[in-house]
């Protein structure tokens, strides 16, 4: 984004200890790599977050504002979800 625009949609991925123990650091520069290759990154924004505090459910992400979570996912199961998004 060359300048200040918001985004229609962001992913927040936790990357506490828990979250990132199970894989989440990795799918979010995964993420970050992806829409910005497709050039998305005006519709679709990723970030990270220290804790969602579900360190139960690791890992956690939740796409906003369509207030969508998923827990114990795949990378697999989150790319599905992202190419749903790239449809609407």
């Amino acid at each position: 984004m060359s300048k200040f625009e918001i985004p229609e949609r962001v992913i927040f991925v936790c990357t506490g200890s828990k979250c990132e123990k199970r894989g989440s650091k990795y799918l979010y520069k995964s993420l970050k790599a992806y829409l910005k290759q497709k050039g998305m990154r005006d519709k679709l924004e990723v970030m990270e977050v220290d804790c969602t505090d579900r360190c139960k459910f690791a890992p956690v992400l939740t796409i906003q504002p369509d207030n969508i979570w998923l827990n114990e996912y795949t990378e697999k199961q989150v790319f599905k979800q992202v190419e749903r998004l790239e449809q609407d």
